[in-house]
């Protein structure tokens, strides 16, 4: 059995894994510093738990015929080096398996994707060196999102990319570019989601966390541009 770190688990979900209901696993740890973070309880890898894999495993064996996936999420589930055995453990019980991801550590993906059914990609910024690392809090290696991104387009896998539009840190500019980037490398399904205000951020009013998400232009290019998209409110 897997020893991996578990900061929480949501029991049903119809949002998380398209068409499917899941549980959602929300593994411990991230390296990012995303300032529209709401989990971030989950950054640090060794944080507190009492929450029990095997316990979890138990579980789903209990909802049988009733969950369709089990969805890992975070944090950032590469983070975890035994992320592969509880995949493993899971799709031993006949679960479907979904992943989120921001594409951490390609190497670790790579080893990753071959046994998931479908992935949820974060992108959080346009893919150059210094608007990644400004949304990420000076972290993210965006040569490493994009080899993870571009192993995720080789492998056939259904997936989406979404980015959450925090106009503290993005513009419309930013979100033309971004899908332009996506479309070069062959990303097929993209959303835009609505920012929600975090509890550091008193400035931003809703009419602000809308614009992005609310605006006419970009929404018509991105449906021209992609054979998906939606905007998430």
């Amino acid at each position: 059995m897997s020893s991996i770190r578990i900061g929480g688990i949501e029991k049903f979900s119809i949002v998380d894994f398209p068409n499917k209901m899941s549980a959602v696993v929300f593994m411990q740890g991230c390296p990012w510093r995303c300032p529209f973070c709401h989990n971030v309880f989950l950054q640090d890898v060794n944080g507190e738990t009492n929450i029990v894999w095997n316990k979890f495993l138990d579980f789903l064996g209990t909802r049988k015929g009733i969950l369709d996936a089990v969805v890992f999420s975070g944090g950032e589930p590469l983070v975890q080096k035994e992320l592969k055995n509880a995949i493993n453990d899971v799709k031993a019980l006949g679960y479907e398996i979904g992943l989120h991801t921001g594409g951490y550590l390609p190497n670790h993906f790579r080893e990753i994707v071959e046994l998931v059914d479908w992935v949820g990609f974060d992108i959080k910024a346009p893919l150059v060196a210094d608007r990644y690392k400004e949304v990420t809090g000076g972290i993210a290696d965006v040569e490493k999102v994009k080899e993870s991104l571009q192993i995720l387009v080789d492998s056939n896998k259904h997936f989406e990319c979404r980015t959450t539009c925090d106009p503290r840190f993005l513009s419309v500019d930013d979100l033309y570019m971004i899908a332009n980037t996506l479309k070069e490398l062959g990303v097929k399904e993209y959303y835009l989601q609505k920012y929600r205000k975090v509890e550091s951020d008193a400035e931003t009013n809703e009419g602000q966390c809308l614009a992005l998400v609310e605006n006419d232009e970009l929404n018509e290019y991105l449906s021209k541009t992609f054979e998906v998209f939606e905007v998430r409110k």
